[in-house]
């Protein structure tokens, strides 16, 4: 670590910035500098499909607070959507494992409700800089050409669920795993048509290679079939699995595995404000003497409802830029689902979520 990354990281620093954060600083001057969270400017954006809910590749340049991920990590996206408001969503990185600072892709696909999806798809330009959360999830393969197996491995996934798995596939050619010493891969793939077909042309070059990779795309209203997978590969509760897609197709995988060790799976979920019940009670802005209805959202999304502008950061619970005291009430974790009901207790509310009568300092 250089003598100015261990000053900017430093206690004192942040001491100094407070509340802002040395970051909020750095970010004025430049919108690549950071001492501790994750920016990136993007640097190149290919349409992968068109059609209703088209598909986009977005290249992304790191900061150098970037610290690399595996095949399979997802990560955290915020973009600015409108003044002052930060949306923040998640999505599979789609290229092969990346060093600490190295540029990676995102594949996403705009949905009609995705506030974050559809900007990235239909509005980003190259250039554009947005936020980050360091790569995240245990999607991973532990296969390398590093450390050779016989083993076979299986790649399971449907529509967009493809991103995570292409990211191992990739990983896997770029660093030498050919299908030499009898390794080999089984890839099957489900889209509704040859049109939604994400990475197609790349597909069919995987395919045509000697390359130990056997790549199954099936279109259409077919559905999963352990039969038709059996005769694929045999006995596939004993093969290293990895799915990736849709819930409906995600159940019947897990169906046909039972409680098969070798299977890995992976699907996003927004998360979950609230449960039953917990949207109740009032919410109290003592500071400023204004109280609203708990609508279920996070405390930093109904401060803003009701008119506030509290300071935040990279509205994803990194930075801690939004942290303020909570002197009453219980609130839940929205990344974790912890509560607590700790009075005077610190809370960064852009991951908070009241769970009825609530009172903090705002």
């Amino acid at each position: 670590m250089t003598l100015t990354q261990r000053v900017l990281e430093s206690r004192v620093l942040a001491a100094l910035t407070s509340p802002h954060g040395v970051d909020r600083y750095l970010e004025q001057i430049h919108p690549m500098w950071a001492a501790t969270e994750v920016r990136a400017r993007v640097t190149d954006i290919v349409r992968e499909t068109d059609g209703e809910h088209p598909v986009a590749t977005l290249t992304l340049q790191p900061t150098r607070t970037w610290r690399g991920h595996r095949s399979g990590q997802y990560v955290q996206v915020g973009v600015e959507v409108e003044a002052g408001r930060r949306v923040t969503r998640c999505f599979s990185i789609s290229s092969a494992a990346s060093l600490p600072g190295e540029p990676f892709t995102i594949t996403v696909r705009s949905h009609a409700e995705g506030v974050v999806s559809k900007h990235l798809v239909n509005d980003a330009r190259v250039g554009e800089i947005i936020h980050l959360s360091q790569a995240e999830g245990d999607f991973t393969v532990h296969e390398s050409a590093a450390t050779p197996t016989n083993n076979h491995l299986l790649m399971i996934s449907g529509g967009s669920g493809i991103t995570p798995v292409m990211s191992h596939i990739r990983t896997l050619l770029r660093d030498g795993y050919d299908g030499h010493a009898n390794r080999k891969v089984t890839f099957l793939h489900y889209a509704r048509s040859r049109e939604d077909q994400i990475f197609a042309e790349e597909l069919d070059r995987i395919a045509a290679e000697d390359n130990g990779i056997t790549v199954h795309l099936r279109y259409g209203a077919h559905l999963f079939d352990a039969d038709e997978l059996r005769k694929m590969v045999g006995d596939y509760t004993d093969i290293d699995t990895w799915a990736c897609g849709p819930g409906g197709l995600i159940e019947l995988v897990q169906e046909a595995y039972g409680d098969s060790p070798r299977l890995r799976v992976e699907f996003f979920k927004p998360p979950a404000f609230a449960t039953d019940g917990d949207a109740e009670g009032t919410i109290v802005f003592a500071k400023s003497g204004t109280s609203a209805e708990n609508s279920g959202a996070n405390l930093l999304e109904q401060a803003e409802e009701a008119g506030l502008a509290p300071q935040f950061g990279c509205r994803m619970g990194i930075c801690f830029s939004c942290t303020v005291v909570k002197t009453e009430g219980t609130v839940r974790n929205v990344l974790t689902g912890e509560t607590s009901s700790l009075p005077d207790e610190e809370v960064r509310v852009c991951v908070s979520a009241p769970v009825g009568n609530c009172s903090i300092d705002l």
